[in-house]
């Protein structure tokens, strides 16, 4: 019994990945995959810090700030950040790739440049509330001690603010690209050859079910444990940095 299903496995193995190297659709999915999470993240994490800065600074100032050009731009600043993390965190992930593909860039042959602004765009609305965070929880005396030094409140948050903000939330940034990882198999709704895309053509090519699905599950499982590892390793880091 156990040999036949051995058998079956090896047969269907072989059907699966190596006849006609159908093995290349998992290869090439993989690449994607990978590309399409990296790209989304440095996307994201560019608007997340942009957001924040805008949600932060309005927080912070704008009950100590007289009415005026400045005061105007960072009120329509701070509800534009707002309208933009309304929606976008109110909204599932498919239905933004969707829209970006089949309404918005109707024209594009390449649907991976697509995932990636997409999925940039949907991760830079919680990276901006993860950076959001870690700026609030920088004590007030570290940007007192930068307009001492006689720095301007850009400078103040750029060399001093953000990267202290940064250090405590890099964990949890880190975090966000394993969830993002994880996010980028609804790109293959959108004929966008990523690893769960590579996993349905070999499906419906071969007509097997279990093995396609449970190769692209394991691949999943092994970098998301490899990224959990490597965040594992920063967090013990930056805790013995801090001792």
């Amino acid at each position: 019994m156990i040999m036949e299903w051995l058998l079956q496995v090896k047969e269907d193995f072989i059907t699966c990945f190596i006849v006609k190297d159908r093995w290349k659709y998992i290869v090439e999915g993989l690449g994607n995959t990978l590309k399409i999470a990296l790209v989304a993240v440095l996307i994201g994490v560019v608007i997340g810090t942009v957001v924040a800065v805008i949600r932060s600074t309005h927080d912070k100032n704008i009950q100590n700030m007289r009415p005026g050009l400045m005061w105007w731009l960072l009120k329509i600043g701070n509800w534009i950040c707002k309208v933009y993390l309304t929606v976008i965190r109110g909204t599932p992930v498919m239905i933004q790739i969707m829209i970006m593909f089949f309404v918005i860039f109707t024209t594009a042959r390449d649907g991976v440049p697509v995932a990636m602004l997409t999925f940039g765009i949907n991760s830079g609305a919680y990276v901006a509330e993860i950076i959001r965070g870690g700026i609030m929880a920088v004590d007030e005396g570290q940007s007192e001690a930068g307009r001492a030094l006689g720095f301007g409140f850009p400078k103040t948050m750029w060399y001093i603010v953000i990267p202290q903000a940064l250090k405590n939330v890099l964990p949890a940034l880190a975090n966000e690209f394993i969830a993002l990882l994880k996010e980028t198999s609804v790109a293959c709704y959108v004929a966008v050859n990523d690893l769960t895309k590579g996993g349905e053509i070999i499906r419906s090519t071969t007509y097997i079910q279990a093995m396609p699905l449970l190769v692209v599950a394991a691949l999943y499982l092994a970098m998301v444990m490899f990224f959990t590892y490597l965040v594992g390793k920063l967090e013990r880091r930056l805790r013995t940095s801090e001792r």
